[in-house]
């Protein structure tokens, strides 16, 4: 391990030396590259170099009790030495996780995209409260949140993408992706029958227009037609609405929302990237789980992975069979109690094979 942790060391120490070349402004992408990679094993290097300085004052305590005459200075050591030796095996483990193979996108910002599934007016409902739950997740976060799509039904939200962007916001988000099921009494129901909707949540990196994806835009056909439904004035009059149809993959992007029929392409052109990318991100990770029995979030989009019981109070998360009877509190945007269970189960899982290794 600690083989593993010295090279990383002197990684950080190489890259710490070429953002000292003043030439280095002039190559903006270059030291963008080099200012990411450096931030993501800072983490490691300084928990390590945490780690070696509770290595060296263990080993000062007890040559202070091999060699110190002085009961009370060899009292005092023995008391230091017991606390100091108690922190040891949690930074251990602390490093054992940082040098965890990492997600390459976990870093990036995220395109969510919500749409109602079965259930009717109930499931468009829930598409609109779970929305909620995650803007109040990512104000907590710290995270900005911008509709980028939204089509509203007779009674909630068919369908919104939207995107996230902040501080690791992937890192957190993938988990999301799946089949999401609702059972409770509709307001509709005169009975009083527990009803069963389900929505879908797809979670996609946001893809940088330089270096994660390139299109060919030979294979994108743009169509522009006409804006339908509520909005501005320029509704139905001008051909500002867009449409993109990726030939080679099939994915198909509409977007009216704005009047300008260049926004409408731009935000068009970054969900598509993002599509694409959350492609190779679900091939991967289907690779990576297909040796690693046991992970989460592989991007299956079919799986159901989350039940909301209201009567009863509770969610249900099938992937790891873990129930909290707390459902307020996470509709009203309390996630972490769901999203940290799903990372430590991930790397329990990756340890335990890097440990088989």
């Amino acid at each position: 391990m600690f083989d593993k942790i010295d090279a990383v060391v002197r990684r950080f120490e190489t890259l710490t030396e070429r953002l000292g070349d003043p030439s280095l402004y002039d190559r903006a992408d270059e030291m963008r590259q080099i200012n990411q990679e450096r931030s993501s094993i800072e983490p490691l290097v300084i928990k390590y170099r945490e780690y070696k300085k509770l290595v060296g004052d263990i080993e000062g305590n007890k040559e202070i009790l091999q060699n110190e005459k002085d009961e009370d200075m060899r009292e005092m050591a023995k008391e230091e030495l017991s606390e100091l030796e108690a922190k040891l095996p949690a930074i251990e483990q602390e490093l054992k996780l940082l040098l965890l193979p990492r997600d390459p996108a976990d870093d990036k910002n995220v395109i969510l995209e919500i749409r109602a599934g079965a259930g009717g007016d109930e499931a468009s409902i829930f598409v609109g409260e779970v929305w909620r739950m995650y803007r109040l997740y990512s104000s907590t976060m710290g995270w900005r949140t911008e509709v980028q799509s939204i089509s509203e039904g007779d009674r909630g939200v068919k369908e919104i993408i939207v995107n996230i962007s902040g501080d690791k916001v992937y890192s957190k988000m993938k988990y999301e992706s799946g089949v999401h099921r609702v059972q409770r009494v509709p307001e509709t129901e005169a009975q009083g029958r527990v009803h069963t909707s389900t929505i879908t949540v797809a979670i996609m990196p946001e893809a940088d227009e330089v270096g994660d994806v390139e299109i060919n835009m030979n294979d994108v056909r743009v169509d522009v037609f006409r804006s339908s439904g509520s909005g501005g004035q320029s509704v139905n009059t001008t051909d500002s609405a867009v449409r993109l149809t990726h030939m080679p993959s099939g994915i198909v992007i509409s977007m009216q929302d704005e009047r300008s029929q260049l926004k409408n392409k731009d935000k068009a052109f970054k969900i598509l990237r993002a599509k694409l990318y959350d492609m190779e991100v679900q091939k991967r990770a289907n690779e990576i789980a297909s040796t690693r029995k046991g992970l989460v979030g592989t991007g299956d989009r079919s799986e159901r992975i989350r039940t909301y019981n209201f009567p009863q109070g509770r969610v249900s998360d099938h992937r790891i069979n873990l129930t909290l009877f707390n459902i307020d509190a996470i509709m009203n945007g309390d996630l972490d109690q769901l999203v940290e269970p799903l990372v430590a189960h991930n790397q329990a899982i990756l340890l335990q094979g890097e440990g088989d290794m």
